[in-house]
Order: structure tokens, then sequence, then C-alpha cells
């Protein structure tokens, strides 16, 4: 019997229309001869499951079932795809422990941990990850425009903190921008990061293990890179979701600085116990050092979004990339 998957969009920010296109992707990636595929949304005030027919029905709470042609149905499986809360922050992984459904993406306290940029780029320096120098503000919290040039030089990068895209983001250059790009940052979250800038070219690495704890033989995969020059002042909402870039896959760099990249990424992969597919974003600097800018557990899963590119890069089918997710899970559960 097919098993039941839940693709859960949605979400309680503004990046819910990334989240809505990337459900669209994964429904189109997983193999329908496996699974019965249904987008589930989930936002504030609303979990519902999109029936075949285009209706909505609600989703119970107590058991994330839902009713189909009067007849209630449970979930397997849950790929979480909402970027934003609170399905990036682990709030949704964590109702989702507590009811027993396995689901694709990292654990709750990594997703929380990396949903917060400036602890995990706090944490993962500790294990020697090369980060920018930051500064971080709870709401009601300032900051001198003088003491931020000291600290982290211009340009400056302003940022919601805990966000999970480009909303609300600025390059700071001049000092008289500060104030007014942190109250930006401040309307997307209840924190902001300041970030030095980092010259360089900017590439991303998407990676994924299997076979952990549940019997099967260790499967580590990392993809190629992808190199990203965009036409505006930096990776911003338009350039990543509005054709504003070029996304060169593989990266054209030489393969030692693509395997040193790779394997930070997978070494970072394993300091945080992730789980599922999981994309690194770095600056090569002049020296032709790797420095981290974020990493996200919940990557963009349209047709064009980094992950499928560097899937296709690989030679690899992203149906069998899907399967090895759901099915690594399932196997933990006894499913």
């Amino acid at each position: 019997m097919k098993k039941n998957i839940a693709i859960v969009a949605g979400g309680d920010s503004s990046e819910i229309v990334v989240s809505l296109k990337s459900a669209e992707g994964i429904y189109s990636f997983i193999d329908k001869d496996k699974y019965n595929l249904y987008i589930a949304i989930v936002k504030k005030g609303e979990w519902a499951v999109k029936l075949p027919g285009g209706e909505h029905t609600p989703i119970d709470k107590n058991d994330f079932s839902f009713r189909e042609n009067g007849e209630v149905k449970h979930f397997d499986f849950a790929y979480i795809t909402i970027h934003g809360t609170p399905g990036e922050d682990g709030r949704l992984q964590g109702y989702f422990d507590l009811i027993g459904m396995p689901y694709s993406s990292c654990s709750q306290l990594v997703s929380a941990l990396t949903f917060n940029k400036f602890v995990c780029n706090n944490y993962l320096r500790s294990f020697g990850v090369r980060v920018s120098d930051s500064i971080r503000l709870f709401r009601g919290q300032t900051v001198t425009d003088e003491e931020a040039v000291s600290r982290l030089g211009l340009p400056i990068f302003v940022k919601p903190n805990d966000g999970g895209s480009s909303f609300g983001v600025t390059k700071v250059k001049d000092a008289s921008q500060l104030q007014p790009a942190i109250a930006k940052a401040f309307a997307e979250g209840n924190e902001v990061m300041l970030e030095s800038f980092i010259s360089g070219t900017e590439v991303t690495c998407g990676c994924y293990k299997v076979g952990c704890g549940s019997g099967a033989a260790r499967k580590e995969v990392v993809f190629p890179l992808t190199e990203v020059v965009t036409k505006n002042e930096f990776f911003d909402f338009n350039a990543k979701y509005n054709g504003e870039s070029d996304e060169i896959t593989p990266a054209r760099i030489s393969s030692e600085l693509t395997e040193k990249v790779q394997r930070e990424a997978s070494k970072i992969y394993d300091i945080l116990g992730a789980k599922g597919l999981i994309r690194v974003d770095f600056i090569i600097e002049a020296d032709g050092e790797p420095k981290m800018l974020e990493v996200n557990t919940t990557p963009g899963m349209t047709a064009t979004s980094f992950i499928p590119q560097q899937v296709r890069a690989a030679g690899l089918d992203i149906k069998d990339v899907m399967t090895d997710i759901i099915e690594n899970e399932l196997q933990k559960v006894g499913k």
C-alpha cells in the first residue's frame, strides 16, 4: 500500500510565497507511483489539506489527520517546506515529534539553532568554521552608527536574525543608512543581525546523508557547487526568485577549491547533526578560503532552485533523492 505524504507548506511570515512555490516543486519531484501526495497548508488560523479537486479540508491537530470523501486519513510522513516560522525554526518539528510523525528536515534543536543566524554562526565558529564578525540586537536594543562601523566596518549587512530568506535585508554602505536598515529588519522579526561584509565569490553547496541509525548502509551525497553572480547589490529576494542573478552549476572554480568547500559543507552537516537536505552558503575570499554565510535546513525546492540544479549537475534523479530521504525516515520508525 502506498504511503501518504504531506508536503507541508505555508507558514506565518513573508516567506509564505516562497514556501508555496517550493511545495509545487516538491510535488513534481516525489515519485507518485510510490506515494500518495497531498499539500498541507499550515499557517495561523488555517491547517488544511488541499484535496485533488482543489478544495481544502481541515487538519485535525491531534494527529495531523484529515478527511477525504468522508474517510479519515493519516499521513505516514511530512516533507516540510515552510521557509520561516513555524517550519524552519523547530516549532513544527517539535509538534511532529510529539505525535510521532517522521519528517524530512533537521530535528527541533538543529532547526532552531540554524534558524537563528547569529547563534548558529557563533556555535560553528567554536568548531573552527570561518564566519563573519557580527552584532545581534533584540527588539528594544540599539547600537550607535559609530559603534557598528567601528566593530564591523563598511559595508554592513543588516538582516532579520530570526528569518529564513531575504526579506528585510539591507546592504548598508553609509553609516546614515544604518538605523533605517535596522528598523526594516525589525519589521520582519524580533532579532536583528549586523554582519561585516565579505568580498569574494559566492557559492552554495547542498548535501544530504542517510542510513544513519536506521540499519541501512550510510550514504553521503555532496552536490556540485553553484556559483551565484547577482545583478543586484547582493543576493536579495529578487535575485533569488525573480531571475535577477546568474546561477552557474557547477561553479567556475578549481576542482581543489570545489572539494574544499564540499568538505566544509559536509563537516558542518556532521557538526550540527543535520538531517535531510541542507544547503550551506559560502563566500570564497581572495586567499582561497571559504567563509560560511549561513545554513539553510529547508532550502527552496522550485524547479530552478539551487538543490534541483545541483542534483541535475551531479547526474542524479531528483525522484531518487526524495525517495532516499523519505525511506530513511520511514525505516527509522519501522514503516
